[in-house]
Parts: C-alpha cells; sequence; structure tokens
C-alpha cells in the first residue's frame, strides 16, 4: 500500500517520528485506506466506532444534529487531521456525532486495540505512539473547553473575535485562511449567517480586521481581544 508519509509525518498521532519508524509501525497497525466521494457518510450519530480515522486527501466534516434536524459544525478537518479518537477511548464507543466527506479523499483508519497494545514484533516506535495518542487527547479536550467558550459567548461580535484570535493563534500569524466558508462559519459559531456578515463588514470598516474570501488578516488584535474582555 502505498502511503504519503508526508501527510502522516504531519498528523499529531506519529508527531516526531520520521518515515523508517512510521513505515515500521503501517505494518504492525491493521491499517485500512479508504476512498469517498463527496456528501459521503462515513459515520452517523448513534454508530459504534471502533476505528481512528485519519483524512490522507480531500476534506471531512464533524457535525451535530439535533431533534428538529439542524445542523451544527464542530469541526472541519483536511489532510493529516484525525477524528473519532475521542469516542474510541469511551466505554460503549457511541458516536454522538456524524461524520460526512465534504471533498472527496481517502481516510486511513487503525483499530483502536492496535494503538494502545504493543504489537506481537515488540515495535520499539509503540511507545511512542501510545504516548503522542495522551497528547492528542488532552489536546481534543483543551480544544472541546475552546468550543464551549466560544458557544458561551453572547454578543456576535465577542463571538467572530474569538474565533479569529484562536485562528490566528493556531496559525502564528496575522493572516492566514481558514478552511470554512460563510455558512460553515456560521453554523460553527451558532449564528445568523446574514447577521455575521453583517458584523464583518462593520469590522472590517472600522480598520478592525481585513478579509477577502477565506483570507483574514487581524488588523488590531488588541482591540479584538478587548472585546473579550
Amino acid at each position: 500500500m502505498e502511503l504519503n508519509y508526508n501527510v502522516l509525518k504531519n498528523c499529531a498521532l506519529f508527531r516526531r517520528m520520521d518515515d523508517r519508524e512510521i513505515e515500521s509501525l503501517m505494518q504492525c497497525l491493521g491499517i485500512q485506506v479508504k476512498s469517498f466521494k463527496t456528501d459521503e457518510y462515513i459515520f452517523f450519530s448513534g454508530d459504534q466506532v471502533n476505528h481512528v480515522g485519519i483524512v490522507l486527501s480531500g476534506m471531512v466534516e464533524v457535525m451535530k444534529e439535533n431533534l428538529a434536524g439542524n445542523k451544527h459544525i464542530v469541526a472541519i478537518l483536511g489532510a493529516s487531521d484525525m477524528f473519532a479518537e475521542g469516542i474510541v477511548c469511551t466505554a460503549r464507543r457511541i458516536s454522538p456525532v456524524t461524520v460526512r466527506v465534504k471533498e472527496e479523499g481517502k481516510v486511513l483508519f487503525i483499530p483502536y486495540e492496535r494503538i494502545i497494545k504493543s504489537c506481537g514484533n515488540s515495535c520499539t516506535f509503540h511507545v511512542g505512539l501510545i504516548q503522542n495518542m495522551m497528547v492528542v487527547l488532552g489536546e481534543k479536550n483543551v480544544n472541546l473547553n475552546r468550543k464551549l467558550e466560544l458557544l458561551t459567548l453572547k454578543g456576535m461580535r465577542e463571538k467572530i473575535s474569538s474565533f479569529l484570535l484562536n485562528e490566528a493563534n493556531e496559525k502564528s500569524s496575522n493572516m492566514f485562511q481558514i478552511m470554512l466558508n460563510r455558512t460553515e462559519m456560521a453554523d460553527y459559531l451558532n449564528v445568523s449567517r446574514t447577521s455575521m456578515c453583517r458584523e464583518l463588514t462593520r469590522m472590517k470598516e472600522e480598520g478592525l480586521i481585513d478579509f477577502y474570501g477565506n483570507s483574514f488578516k487581524l488588523m488590531n488584535k488588541e482591540e479584538l481581544a478587548h472585546f473579550l474582555e
């Protein structure tokens, strides 16, 4: 099976591993690679999930739906991103979210037991894999807390400021691109798309931010941070 090791090296699960180490692990993890078309579902809310997924190409959308059928975007994932790592660590492994392919591509699946248990070959790299998995779960918890904080903010400007500041911090730059279009961004922030776009325009006119399409530039980070006080 031919794999792009550059994509895997950028995945948090294989942090600080080289091609040789990853290749060795691929032989003992029982991996599967599957191709998906746009709008195809990987699994649904309520399904039992036993594999961790890594996006090799394309884009994947993680979403939560309420009883009325309204969709709320939890995350948009691209190449090297992981999903289901928090689900497989639970007792029942029942997914609270639905995962759909946003842009056709390939996904690598690893059985959870193969990650947490050393293989029969006594692979020396497996300890590093388990340590990386623990870090991934810790970071997942931090991101969920950040999402919760975002949703508890009441004002539109506060939500937008928090979102853009977090994106800038993650990219380590005041200029960055986001993976969400305007509708998806509104879903992620749990706000009206029309109201959000109106507020973005106001913030641009006030010199707080600049944007074109999915590209953003923070012009006044101090003022944006002030809205969160």
